[in-house]
């Protein structure tokens, strides 16, 4: 049965543990999974805590294949009594490994396979991507090779080292690691290509007022346009096979790039036609740039995709929550945040780690039991002033899209209740604005529970009207992070 939880005014928070014959199975757990001499753990964790620790057992997580207990921290149980633990008021919680770190060579590997192999390898390719890759490896190997000798020649007769150009090919490599985001977020990525090629643009610009820094900026600007350049070629592909009926993608990427290759040389052609009259160099770049980035703009909203990423999942769930309707794909896709300042606050984050959501024990244990036939779990941290969906280790893609629309259910719950308190507080004279602050912290797990029943009522009718839109609802784009909540059993 669901903990239950007892909150007093005194000092103490009385939190009452599960029963003791599943405290001793998640002791069994612990037991056969601790390592025996301390193991490296996140942040402010260095070493497994005792033993008396432990009876404050909260959770267990896995992140990339490893496991984490989370538990209580603040002083050792007392007070037992019928199985309840007594923590000190303020309790927070903090991460305990359970396995040994992987040795250095593993890691190593880890890391590398990061940047060469798509995400899920080999279950995400077919069985020939390897040797298709083996050999393209090598046909680039050689190209490689021959460039050397080119490159050398054309540029040692200008006097320009070759040294910028593998500055660029490193800069290609290490952007390489974020492919999986190339498949989520599109067309935000490749607008964001082409304000990358616009900055390398300007940088190769600006050697000719610092001739004496050309070779340093001369790497910068090759660097920054060959991560366009993979970013461009990455979600080019994507595009054409949502244009692509059947198989004639071949076709439609062929007619596409010819259609590229015309207009570049049409707009060669001008560019040297105007560059014969001698105009203003920044007048010229400057107007040539604002058509380019707005044309790129309009390129990406022109793609509709069928699928729903976090920019369009968020158009499909608001406007089904305001109005009850779900736009079609033309809407969702117009509709869709091209872009994503960094500095942008994300109110929504899916698949978090437990100790980002939770800070300590008694918000986890209390909208634990409403969520015991979910394979998700869903909470709101008003020191971040953000929802935050955890996954548990069953969940599946319905799961996870079931996930993301209790979060943003719940956050709209949370958004109207701040503005009627803000509106309240407007009211008064001289409102404290600290006030204002602690007003999203009020009653978030009422809203919780309230969410749980709009969800439970709602949700197969979003799926079924997103579907007769034309939304693809089996698989989705969402970009969960890698943390699941795992279920402690004997073994």
């Amino acid at each position: 049965m669901a903990p239950a939880v007892r909150l007093k005014r005194s000092s103490t928070q009385t939190i009452t543990l599960p029963p003791p014959d599943a405290r001793l199975a998640v002791r069994d757990v612990m037991r056969s999974t601790i390592p025996s001499r301390p193991a490296e753990a996140p942040a402010s964790t260095e070493r497994p805590a005792p033993a008396a620790a432990l009876q404050g057992f909260l959770c267990l997580e896995e992140v990339d294949g490893r496991r984490w207990s989370y538990v209580v921290d603040g002083g050792s149980a007392k007070g037992r009594g019928s199985g309840g633990v007594a923590v000190p008021a303020g309790a927070s919680v903090r991460a305990v490994p359970l396995q040994s770190p992987l040795p250095p060579a593993e890691e190593i590997m880890s890391f590398i396979r990061s940047y060469v192999v798509p995400e899920g390898f080999p279950d995400s390719v077919t069985p020939s991507y390897v040797p298709y890759m083996n050999w393209r490896a090598l046909k680039h190997f050689f190209g490689g090779a021959m460039g050397v000798f080119t490159t050398r020649t054309l540029l040692s007769s200008v006097g320009v080292s070759q040294s910028k150009d593998g500055a660029g090919r490193v800069g290609k490599m290490l952007f390489a690691r974020q492919g999986k985001k190339f498949d989520n977020d599109l067309k935000q990525l490749r607008f964001s290509s082409d304000l990358l090629l616009e900055i390398g643009a300007g940088i190769e610009l600006t050697t000719a007022a610092f001739p004496q820094f050309f070779l340093p900026m001369a790497c910068v600007a090759n660097v920054v346009k060959n991560v366009a350049a993979v970013t461009s070629t990455s979600t080019r592909t994507p595009i054409y096979k949502a244009y692509a009926r059947g198989e004639n993608i071949g076709d439609v990427t062929a007619k596409g790039e010819s259609v590229g290759n015309i207009a570049d040389l049409l707009g060669t052609g001008l560019s040297i036609f105007i560059s014969k009259r001698n105009p203003s160099l920044v007048t010229s770049f400057a107007f040539l740039s604002c058509g380019y980035l707005l044309s790129s703009y309009q390129e990406v909203r022109s793609v509709v995709l069928n699928t729903l990423n976090r920019a369009r999942f968020t158009v499909a769930v608001d406007s089904f929550i305001k109005t009850g309707h779900i736009p079609s794909l033309k809407e969702g896709n117009s509709q869709e945040t091209i872009f994503n300042p960094p500095w942008r606050h994300e109110t929504v984050a899916i698949g978090s780690r437990f100790g980002e959501a939770f800070q300590e024990p008694a918000s986890f244990l209390a909208i634990r039991p409403l969520f015991e036939d979910e394979r998700y779990m869903v909470t709101y941290n008003p020191t971040k002033d953000k929802v935050y969906a955890l996954l548990k280790d069953q969940a599946k893609s319905d799961d996870i899209i079931k996930a993301a629309f209790h979060a943003h259910v719940l956050l709209h719950f949370i958004n109207a209740s701040h503005a009627r308190r803000l509106k309240l507080k407007q009211k008064q004279a001289n409102p404290d604005q600290s006030e204002h602050l602690y007003s999203r912290n009020v009653d978030f797990l009422a809203h919780i529970a309230k969410s749980c029943k709009i969800v439970s009522s709602s949700y197969g009718t979003f799926k079924k009207k997103a579907r007769e839109q034309g939304w693809i609802m089996s698989e989705s784009l969402l970009n969960p992070g890698k943390a699941r909540l795992c279920a402690a059993k004997p073994q």
